[in-house]
């Protein structure tokens, strides 16, 4: 792995930011990012991304290669829940198994949102296929961990309405806005797109950083009901990212050979979930702990890609 991209990334504004929310937290300072400001900073980097994607693909011919990208980033949402799932019931209840599966099959748009920075820092650009391959990507692995769910734990799932917990996946607010935006930004042509590209593009940065500020925030208000779960979350949510990211990094190059795109793969593939999974969990699976799944997709396992995993995923490819 490159020294140099680690430690351009660790330096990296976006992420100086996030360790200063942790740092506000433990010094017990007031910083706060409004609720509703937060709300604005999230759908705003989901609208952008998705926007531009939706650009990029419209200059894009379908083509077998894209189709199979496609089917491979759903088929990896499907299986990560099943493996994962087996492997927390050795020590956590059911309730926990099936939420952390459910974040860790998920994705995170954050950080699908900085691998394309990254990627941009490296002198690469996004294809905007890989915007529908997220997209994608978010529903299914919520899905597979709900049919988990009602095989493993039946007496509490008689009394979940399964049918609009599926459709709850579908509808998730930051799933419609992604692939809303996607859709507007692929219809869209290339004068109507340069009227927004000040707010698409130019700020773009700016916000990434203003948010992951707050999420930092978050992480440390979380990290000590966190540690009370002893070593294996820990464990887990530095572990498993890595092996799902370095082995999707190099199965994707069964799919296509373009270094951005197994890059994107193998980001996704080690991100975990921590908008849609926990609103969904909240309602289809009640008693699984939030001070628990958060953390560990939030405090854990973000801040580990954005460090060590990103330059280790494009080693392993280049």
């Amino acid at each position: 792995m490159n020294l140099d991209l680690l430690i351009s990334n660790i330096t990296n504004p976006a992420f100086m930011f996030f360790l200063l929310g942790i740092i506000a937290v433990k010094i017990k300072s007031d910083l706060e990012i409004p609720a509703n400001s937060s709300k604005f900073i999230s759908l705003y980097l989901l609208f952008a991304i998705g926007f531009k994607g939706g650009q990029e693909l419209s200059n894009e011919t379908m083509t077998s290669e894209i189709l199979f990208t496609m089917l491979f980033g759903v088929g990896l949402s499907v299986l990560i829940p099943v493996y994962t799932f087996f492997i927390l019931r050795r020590k956590l209840s059911v309730y926990d198994a099936v939420a952390i599966a459910a974040a860790y099959g998920s994705v995170s748009a954050v950080t699908f949102v900085t691998g394309v920075s990254y990627l941009e820092s490296q002198k690469m650009e996004l294809h905007g296929h890989m915007v529908a391959v997220m997209a994608l990507m978010e529903s299914p692995a919520i899905i597979s961990a709900l049919v988990l769910f009602s095989i493993y734990a039946q007496d509490e799932s008689k009394v979940i309405n399964r049918k609009s917990l599926i459709l709850h996946s579908f509808t998730n607010g930051s799933v419609l806005l992604i692939v809303g935006s996607l859709v507007i930004g692929y219809f869209a042509n290339a004068k109507q797109a340069e009227g927004i590209k000040p707010f698409t593009t130019d700020i773009f940065k700016g916000f990434l950083a203003i948010f992951l500020l707050d999420m930092g925030i978050s992480s440390g208000r979380k990290l000590s009901s966190f540690s009370s779960h002893g070593l294996f979350p820990l464990l887990f949510a530095i572990i498993v990212p890595l092996v799902n990211g370095s082995v999707v990094a190099l199965l994707s190059g069964f799919v296509t050979t373009d270094v951005a795109n197994r890059f994107i793969f193998a980001v996704l593939a080690a991100s975990a979930s921590y908008i849609a999974v926990p609103a969904a969990m909240k309602l289809a699976v009640p008693k699984a702990n939030p001070g628990l799944y958060l953390p560990m997709a939030l405090a854990v396992t973000f801040p580990l890609n954005i460090t060590l995993g990103m330059p280790l995923y494009l080693s392993f490819i280049k």
